[in-house]
């Protein structure tokens, strides 16, 4: 069984993530910030992960960073989603080792669940 982590501190867009992943079968668990993030990947490392960039305490930049300078996290799927749609930010976020970014406003749900299970496929 897959587990998800999604780390986002929009609670809307958590329920309807959650109950997509839900559904499709896969585990989730959720942090409100990057902090509890880091927290929650200590005890118990996810299969995928979606990341916001913008939130409380740590941001998902960090998250990016903490996850970069673990070798047993470093190879975690990392697809952002969020508000920020400038170019540096995008191009900082791949660069720090995001595999996917969505920007909320122009991609639905159901394109960010068929990108998890193109991540997930064994």
């Amino acid at each position: 069984m897959n587990n998800i982590l999604i780390v986002e501190d929009e609670d809307f867009l958590i329920r309807a993530l959650q109950d997509n992943l839900t559904a499709e079968g896969y585990t989730v668990d959720t942090a409100k910030d990057g902090e509890e993030a880091i927290e929650k990947i200590g005890k118990k490392k996810p299969n995928l992960i979606l990341l916001d960039l913008l939130m409380p305490k740590k941001d998902g930049f960090y998250v990016l960073e903490e996850l970069k300078k673990n070798p047993q996290w470093k190879l975690i799927p990392v697809i952002v989603l969020s508000n920020i749609g400038e170019d540096t930010a995008i191009k900082r976020a791949m660069e720090m080792g995001a595999n996917d970014y969505f920007v909320k406003s122009q991609h639905p749900i159901e394109e960010v669940i068929e990108k998890v299970k193109e991540h997930l496929r064994p």
